[in-house]
This record gives C-alpha cells, sequence and structure tokens, in this order.
C-alpha cells in the first residue's frame, strides 16, 4: 500500500508539474520557437565566415552538417539509450535521485536541452532542485514530442557554450579547431563532447591536461558502445589534443578593420530596413547572413603582407631612433614634443574617465606617471610589462601605421581591406577613416587631364627647367616656384619618363596648361570625394585623402575609364536563406577609353623605369639596416605610382594590374613621426614592399586568376604611344629614377 501511494504520489507531483503547479512551463510557442540568440554572419565570396556579430558567438548548424564521429561520441557519453527513451531514461532517474545535487546525474540529452533552453542552473536548495527536477522531465517529454530525436541532438549541440567565445558547437569547431563541424575528425569531437560535461572545468585553453583526460574518457566510451575499435582507441588517446586555436572576438580573426566599418553600415542598414512587423532587426541575435565581396584568400594574403614588411621596417625605424634626441619625433623641440604628448594624454580614456569622476589635470597628469602592469603590442605577440601610461602612449607613438585596400575594377568589388596592423591595439582605420597627404600619387590626375583634355601623347617633351606660376594668375598669395627634390635641371623629358621620375617641374607645368580646376573636376569625376582646393600646389599631393578614395580611382584607369563606385556587399539575407537586400554596383563612364588606356600606359613607365622599379628586381632577404631587398622579379605589365610627402611623413604605392588594383600607405601616427630620409623613408621603401610581397602570394595562387596580362589597347587609338625610350637628356642623364622626389 505504501508503495502504490508513493507511486501515486510521485504521478500527481508530475501532473501538478504539467499544470503549472510550481511555475510556469513553456507554451507551445516556446517550445517551437525557444528563445536563442543567433550571431549574424559575415560570409566572403568566397565562401568562408570573416567574423560574426553577437551577444553570443552561435551559428547553428543543421544535423546534415554534423559527422557521424560526433553523434557517436555524444551518445555514448552523455546518453547511451537515447534513441531507447522518450525524454526520461528511468533507470538514469533513480541514480539521478540518490546523486541530487552532484554534476550530471544521469539526466538525458533531451533533459540536458531542456536545462539550457528553459531554466538554465538548477538551484542548491534541495526542495527547489527537486521541483526543477520535475519541470525538466516534463519539459523533456514535451520536446521528445514536438521535435525528432536528430533535431534534440543539433538543438543541444547548437545551444551548448564551449566558452572562449565558442557558443555552439560550430563556433566550437572552428575556434578550437580552425574547421567547419563536418569536418571533425574523432578525437577532436571527443575532445568537444568531453567538454560538455563542464565546460568551466575542462577549458582545453587553461587545463589541456585535464581536457586529454576526459577526452579520453569520452573515447573509452565509444569504444565500449562499439564506435571506434580497440586499435583506434589506443591510438587517439595516445595523440596530443593538436588544436588549431582562432579566435573570434571582435579583434581577432580576420579583417577586422572591414568588419567594424561594416557593422556601423549595418547600424544604419537595420533602421531603413525594418521586419514585417515594423520592429528593427537586432544584428547580435537574429542571425543575419551578411555576403560580402572580400576574398578571405586575398584578405588573408594582404594582412600576412603587411604584417612581413611592416616588422621589418618597424626594427629598421627603432635602429633609427637611437641617434634621436626627440625619438620618435622629428622637426619637433622639447616644448613641441610636451605639448603633443599632452594632446595625446588628453584624447585617452585615462583622461576622459578620470576628468568625468572630478580629477583635476594635474592629479590625472600624475597618474599617467605611475607604472602599473599592462600588456603592449610587438610583432611577436603582445608582450607583459610594467610602464607607465605616459610611457605607453610614447611607445606607441614609434610604431609605423599602414593600410591596404584592393578594388577589382571591373565590379567594383573590395577585394582586400587591411586598416591597420592590429586592430586590438589600433582601432583607427587607415582605409576610410583616415586622410593623409597623397604625395606624388595625386600627380596622374594631374597628367590624366591633360591628356584627357589637349590628347597630349606619352611622348610629349617639355623642357625639365625651373617654372614660376605668377600669383595673379590664379589669386595666390604669392608666386609658386617648385623645384625638383634633387634640384636638377636640363633637357627635355617626356611625360612619360616625367611621371616616372615623379619631376615636379613638369607637373607644375601641365596643371598650369589645364588649370587646377580641370585637374579638380577629372579627380571628382574618378571618384574622388574630398574637397580639393583649385590652386597649383595640389600638382604635387599636397592635398589629404583617404587610401578608399585613391584607390577607387585608380581603378578607373584600369576598367577602361568606367568609373564603377566601390562594392563591400553583395546581399542581406535573414536566418532563414530569405534575400532581404540585393546590391547593384552604380557605375558611369568617367574618361574616354583611349584616355584611360593611354593613362595606365604611362603609369606602366614608373614600375619600367622610374620611381618603382624594384618591383622589376630580384633583392636578396634583408640587409641589417635596409627594407628593400625583396626578391619581387615581376616581368608582367604593373602600372603605378610611388609617392612620399614632405618630411617622409607618409609613404603611398598604387599599384595596378588589369582587373585588381590595389593601394598601400604606410606612415606614423603624427606627420612628426617619420624617417630622417628618403633612402627609408620614401614610398617605394615603405608601401611598395607590402604590394609586391602581397601580389606574389596572389600570383601563387592559381586559384585567384589575378591578372598578369596586359592592360586591353582599344581598338581605335589615335594617341601616339610607341615613343622611344630613355630618351632622357645627356645634360640630365644622372637623373635618380629609382628615388621618389616629391616636394
Amino acid at each position: 500500500m505504501t508503495f502504490i501511494g508513493g507511486v501515486l504520489f510521485i504521478i500527481l507531483v508530475f501532473l501538478l508539474a504539467s499544470f503549472g503547479a510550481f511555475g510556469a512551463l513553456p507554451s507551445f510557442e516556446e517550445l517551437e520557437n525557444p528563445e536563442n540568440n543567433t550571431a549574424s554572419e559575415v560570409i566572403s565570396i568566397d565562401g568562408n565566415t570573416l567574423g560574426k556579430y553577437a551577444y553570443e558567438n552561435r551559428t547553428p548548424v543543421k544535423f546534415k552538417e554534423l559527422p557521424e564521429n560526433l553523434i557517436n561520441a555524444l551518445i555514448a557519453t552523455e546518453d547511451e539509450r537515447f534513441y531507447e527513451h522518450s525524454g526520461i531514461d528511468f533507470r538514469a532517474s533513480i541514480r539521478a535521485v540518490v546523486m541530487l545535487g552532484s554534476e550530471g546525474g544521469g539526466s538525458t540529452i533531451t533533459q540536458q536541452l531542456a536545462k539550457l533552453l528553459f531554466h538554465g542552473e538548477g538551484s542548491r536548495n534541495i526542495v527547489e532542485r527537486i521541483l526543477q527536477k520535475v519541470k525538466e522531465y516534463v519539459i523533456a517529454v514535451r520536446l521528445e514530442r514536438q521535435y525528432t530525436k536528430q533535431e534534440i541532438l543539433t538543438m543541444y549541440l547548437n545551444k551548448y557554450d564551449f566558452l572562449n567565445l565558442a557558443v555552439g558547437i560550430r563556433s566550437a569547431s572552428r575556434i578550437y579547431f580552425g574547421k567547419e563541424p563536418i569536418d571533425l575528425k574523432v578525437p577532436e569531437s571527443a575532445m568537444l563532447v568531453g567538454m560538455l560535461k563542464n565546460a568551466s572545468y575542462f577549458n582545453p585553453l587553461r587545463k589541456e591536461e585535464r581536457v586529454k583526460e576526459r577526452r579520453n574518457v569520452v573515447l573509452s566510451q565509444m569504444y565500449k558502445n562499439d564506435f571506434i575499435t580497440k586499435t583506434q582507441r589506443d591510438t587517439f588517446q595516445a595523440s596530443p589534443l593538436n588544436m588549431n586555436v582562432h579566435k573570434e572576438g571582435h579583434s581577432d580573426g580576420s579583417a577586422t578593420y572591414f568588419r567594424e566599418y561594416l557593422r556601423d553600415f549595418m547600424k544604419t542598414w537595420v533602421k531603413n530596413n525594418p521586419k514585417p512587423d515594423g520592429t528593427d532587426y537586432n544584428l547580435q541575435r537574429d542571425g543575419l547572413k551578411i555576403y560580402v565581396t572580400i576574398d578571405s584568400r586575398m584578405q588573408k594574403y594582404a594582412e600576412e603582407a603587411m604584417l612581413e614588411h611592416m616588422a621589418n621596417l618597424q626594427r629598421v625605424f627603432y635602429k633609427e631612433q637611437k641617434h634621436n634626441k626627440t625619438a620618435p619625433f622629428y622637426d619637433l623641440d622639447e616644448n613641441q614634443v610636451a605639448n603633443t604628448m599632452e594632446q595625446a594624454m588628453k584624447r585617452s580614456d585615462r583622461w576622459i574617465r578620470m576628468r568625468k569622476n572630478g580629477a583635476s589635470d594635474s592629479e590625472i597628469k600624475a597618474s599617467f606617471k605611475e607604472k602599473t602592469n599592462m600588456s603592449v603590442f610587438s610583432y611577436k605577440g603582445d608582450v607583459d610589462t610594467i610602464m607607465s601610461p605616459y610611457d605607453s602612449i610614447k611607445y606607441y607613438k614609434h610604431i609605423l601605421r599602414s593600410g591596404l585596400l584592393s578594388i577589382e575594377p571591373q565590379t567594383g568589388h573590395v577585394k582586400a581591406w587591411v586598416g591597420g596592423v592590429n586592430y586590438k591595439h589600433f582601432q583607427f582605420d587607415a582605409v576610410k577613416q583616415q586622410k593623409r597627404q597623397v604625395g606624388s600619387t595625386f600627380k596622374p590626375f594631374v597628367y590624366a587631364a591633360a591628356i584627357n583634355q589637349l590628347k597630349l601623347s606619352p611622348c610629349y617633351k617639355l623642357p625639365n627647367t625651373p617654372y614660376t606660376i605668377l600669383k595673379e594668375k590664379y589669386d595666390m598669395p604669392q608666386d609658386w616656384t617648385p623645384k625638383n627634390a634633387d634640384d636638377k635641371y636640363g633637357g627635355e623629358l617626356t611625360i612619360k619618363q616625367a611621371l616616372g621620375g615623379s619631376v615636379n617641374v613638369i607637373t607644375a607645368k601641365l596643371i598650369d596648361m589645364v588649370h587646377p580646376k580641370t585637374v579638380v573636376n577629372f579627380a571628382h569625376s574618378v571618384g574622388i570625394e574630398s574637397e580639393i582646393p583649385e590652386v597649383p600646389s595640389i600638382a604635387l599631393g599636397t592635398v589629404d585623402l583617404s587610401l578608399y578614395e585613391m584607390v577607387g580611382a585608380y581603378a578607373t584607369f584600369a576598367n577602361k575609364g568606367l568609373r564603377i563606385e566601390p562594392m563591400i556587399l553583395m546581399r542581406i539575407e535573414d536566418k532563414n536563406g530569405l534575400v532581404l537586400e540585393q546590391f547593384m554596383p552604380n557605375s558611369k563612364e568617367a574618361i574616354s577609353e583611349e584616355s584611360a588606356y593611354v593613362i595606365t600606359n604611362l603609369l606602366e613607365g614608373v614600375t619600367e623605369a622610374g620611381s618603382g622599379i624594384r618591383l622589376r628586381t630580384k633583392g636578396a632577404a634583408y640587409p641589417d639596416n635596409m627594407v628593400t631587398g625583396y626578391p619581387y622579379g615581376f616581368t608582367n605589365p604593373i602600372a603605378g605610382k610611388t609617392g612620399t610627402t614632405q618630411n617622409q611623413s607618409d609613404g603611398w604605392f598604387m599599384g595596378i594590374v588589369p582587373n585588381l588594383a590595389t593601394g598601400v600607405w604606410v606612415g606614423g601616427e603624427d606627420r612628426a613621426v617619420h624617417f630622417a630620409g628618403l633612402s627609408k623613408g620614401q614610398g617605394a621603401t615603405m608601401a611598395l614592399p607590402i604590394w609586391g610581397l602581397y601580389y606574389k602570394k596572389l600570383y601563387a595562387d592559381p586559384t585567384l586568376n589575378v591578372s598578369k596580362g596586359a592592360f586591353e589597347r582599344p581598338a581605335e587609338l589615335s594617341i601616339e604611344i610607341d615613343c622611344r625610350k630613355g630618351t632622357i637628356d645627356e645634360n640630365n642623364a644622372d637623373l635618380k629614377l629609382d628615388e621618389d622626389p616629391e616636394f
């Protein structure tokens, strides 16, 4: 009788729980659509995930995307009778009552899913824990009625938090092993299943040996349940974890600067594109699929090329600064250095935070002198050190910055976007956010305007003699007489030679021939959006422009004069694959096909006999104090232009082949941070090597099909381009075309 009464009591408890007597149970709708934070995903044009926007880094997968060995490991370890019960394993439940309060407690996979979905961690109070367990049983039964076994397994693996921003099996697979779940091998699946017991306790980034032991328990369970052989078990248990960690925080992974720019774009997009019910999409939890034009392979090569060159350039810069009394600044006296540093302190988070809390300037400044533990950037990895905030600011002032952008001229697709060397430490984007003086990379717009308006041939000759533009002509405060960088003159040069040698006086003559307004209008027509003053000095690149503008403009030359606005997005889908918006290119004819071809021919001269000739040479590895020793050896047509601004504050290289235009900028955070001289501080030394390394990698990957061919010649060409090469006047035979004179 007592036994029957006990059974009836248990039945009553379950009935009361199902009616909500112990707290509300999830409704049918909640079971059908359990609340889930699904990350929005940025997907490259070649189908790889570049990154995610998420509260939880979760991207659900379907059952067919899970390997059989993962399912086997899960069932063998967590619920051997999973396919035999209907949500509750009564044999295990008896054990759960005995082990109440301990981890696991014999719960089925369905019960564990119920706990994850609807009531989280268990209470420490025994009565409350019993009631939670009862509710867990009821929810598990309802889940089993509502979903198939495959769906339950998939939901469980998609929901579990594997730590280190790895929420769900796909994130865990990508973060710990750098692969999709379907590609997981047996030992890898076993490690991840082992973490299900307690991810905090079995954290592979902190407790590798403990995790290995747990993995081996899973492998033993797989052997026990006949999923692997004894030989396989022994082999797998003897193997290391073999993790290939790829962190997926916003400061980690590929295209970090691009992803931050895209995040800002998407904030505006969601406001302008509401859901059918009128509410806004949530970028962090609605699981949008954002398909972008970035090619993950090209992005990877661009980032590698930048880091390789910048690490070496930084080493050479540090060496030079040992002899600089105001390091890392040149051209500043001690008072100016102090003022520059104070301005940097006032822009810092520390200063802003302390000021909000009521601290005085003197108190804040004193805090900047106090040493503290910190982690600082280095090209060998972050370094833990003890340093004052003031010294850390000065340390970061030493570090040169860089940016790279690649655009496919025929489509406008942005293929690679590298806004800096490390987003975690340097969050100012050198591609779109920054504008700097462009130096001689602006000169092609002057030459192009002259060719477009006057139909000049690359063979057209002008005297290499001093030239003065009177102030009255353009309402200037004084006459303007630019000088060649080497202060050497004489003879005549073709305009192709003049552009290749970046000869200032001839560039000045050309802008005077067509008028500065014509050059400004031309620059705007090919994609420059910034305001440009209509004065002759712009011919030498005194204007501040962004890398984004410059590459877009140079891409117009490669696309036969057709200007296509740079594109970063292909389409946006919701989490169910419904296309929310498809993006199309905007295009217009900027210049004639003939003029565009002649301009590219002019720019080819820069890499054939001008300041970009280093791309043609075969150097050795870096000498100890030099940065020009890359073995490029390109033989294909390349149209390009180097640029160096006053005092070597900025180094540029713009280089185009028929189907890819790429620009590179290198410089310090402050213009007073620069190399002492042209040998190391010119664009051909600072920026061109990144372009060269990048294209070497592109050409080594045949799947990318980056062009090595010639620019397509128009069917009819009225302008003569086949002029005799090497016609520099004998009086000017020592013009140094391998350097990059700008001012």
